[in-house]
């Protein structure tokens, strides 16, 4: 068994804006492909595939168009909720909402994966931490279409401080106004949709945001 790969921060994970269905898939395939090209020559830590729209079958051809692109890069691909899809077209991870299975279980099941769960309390990060997860995304931390509510920088501090040495990631309404104080916070990186899924913006701060580490 291999280990998992060491993430460095600060860790940028980019999520794909979820617009891809099985009907548009031929075009918007395209325009994430596009992308993703941007996202790996800005040397972006993590690209998670959230698109939920798409049948299994046009999940994994996307995903294996990714994968292919980022093969020998830093950057590392993973699949929403899909162990089983990120397994069998190469991808390095998952990453799992709070209603998927527990990371243990994946973990038993897909050994090599990197791991990634969804949490928005302090309680379901320190158990992320305990079932072998390599990070968590806690969220959301700022106002955001379609949440309820902002948890505010003092929570994802908190988040961060339950489980020492574990990588907590700051999402929600993180963007160019605000990415520096969630990393002062004690993130260890962030996630975004909004504000990652954009080749210009992606060509002028992805570089200038990520570590040199490999």
């Amino acid at each position: 068994m291999s280990p998992t790969p060491k993430l460095y921060p600060p860790i940028i994970c980019l999520i794909t804006d979820g617009t891809i269905t099985n009907e548009n898939f031929a075009i918007r395939s395209e325009s994430i492909l596009k992308i993703v090209r941007a996202a790996l020559a800005a040397r972006i830590s993590l690209i998670q595939i959230r698109e939920k729209a798409l049948s299994a079958k046009n999940l994994v051809r996307l995903t294996r168009d990714v994968v292919d692109l980022a093969r020998d890069s830093v950057t590392k691909i993973l699949v929403n909720d899909r162990a089983d899809i990120a397994a069998a077209a190469g991808a390095d991870g998952v990453h799992l909402t709070e209603s998927s299975l527990p990371a243990d279980v994946v973990r038993s099941a897909f050994p090599d994966l990197v791991i990634g769960v969804s949490t928005h309390s302090v309680s379901s990060v320190i158990a992320a931490a305990k079932k072998g997860a390599d990070f968590a995304l806690f969220g959301s931390v700022f106002a955001t279409p379609g949440k309820e509510r902002a948890q505010g920088l003092q929570a994802l501090t908190d988040a961060c401080l339950a489980a020492p040495g574990f990588p907590v990631l700051a999402i929600g309404g993180v963007d160019e106004t605000n990415y520096e104080r969630v990393m002062a916070a004690g993130s260890a990186g962030f996630a975004a949709i909004r504000f990652l899924n954009s080749v210009e913006r992606l060509i002028t701060i992805g570089s200038g945001l990520t570590s040199d580490e490999e």
